[in-house]
């Protein structure tokens, strides 16, 4: 399956390391586009310089990682396309030219299932996807997450709990399934 990341599940960093450990042990293919990466290093920014330069070297780090997951595209394409924003318009022409199956986002409101589906393509809230990863491959997803868990704690100090950790990264459903972790 291949799904279309958008930039609000790049950033938060918790949420990205989980959905990207997710595709990295070939659950799914990611794709995203410059606009998306852009995005999330102008989030990061808001946050300070420092913030915003580790932001760009994870997105050159994801460059190199999945060469193939850039989808290009010329804004010209982007005029048969319509979401209630118009800011988001550029996820679903990227989606669509990268043959994705789905764009995963957290943001529902601006991506309309019936207007995906009339491009072919699904929502999909990452919570409810690692759900169902943990359903399907629940060894793969524990080792992932275990992972994120080790570096949240090695990183902030704070001994994070499996599922204090991921309501925080909006992933409660997951945090609840792996609380014993």
């Amino acid at each position: 399956m291949k799904i279309l990341i958008d930039a609000n599940v790049l950033f938060p960093t918790v949420m990205r390391e989980v959905v990207l450990g997710v595709a990295d042990q070939g659950l799914f293919t990611p794709l995203w586009s410059p606009r998306v990466l852009e995005e999330w290093a102008r989030a990061a920014a808001k946050l300070g310089a420092q913030a915003e330069a580790q932001a760009r070297g994870e997105i050159a780090l994801l460059r190199a990682k999945w060469p193939d997951a850039e989808i290009r595209h010329d804004p010209a394409q982007e005029a048969r396309f319509w979401l209630p924003d118009p800011g988001d318009i550029h996820v679903i022409a990227a989606a669509v030219i990268g043959h994705a199956d789905a764009i995963m986002t957290v943001n529902a409101r601006d991506f309309p299932r019936h207007i995906l589906a009339e491009e072919g393509l699904s929502r999909i809230d990452p919570d409810g996807y690692l759900i169902q990863c943990f359903e399907a491959n629940p060894d793969v997803v524990i080792a992932v997450a275990r992972r994120v868990l080790e570096q949240a704690r090695t990183m902030s100090g704070d001994d994070w709990t499996m599922r204090g950790l991921l309501k925080k990264a909006r992933l409660p459903r997951l945090g609840r399934a792996l609380q014993e972790m």
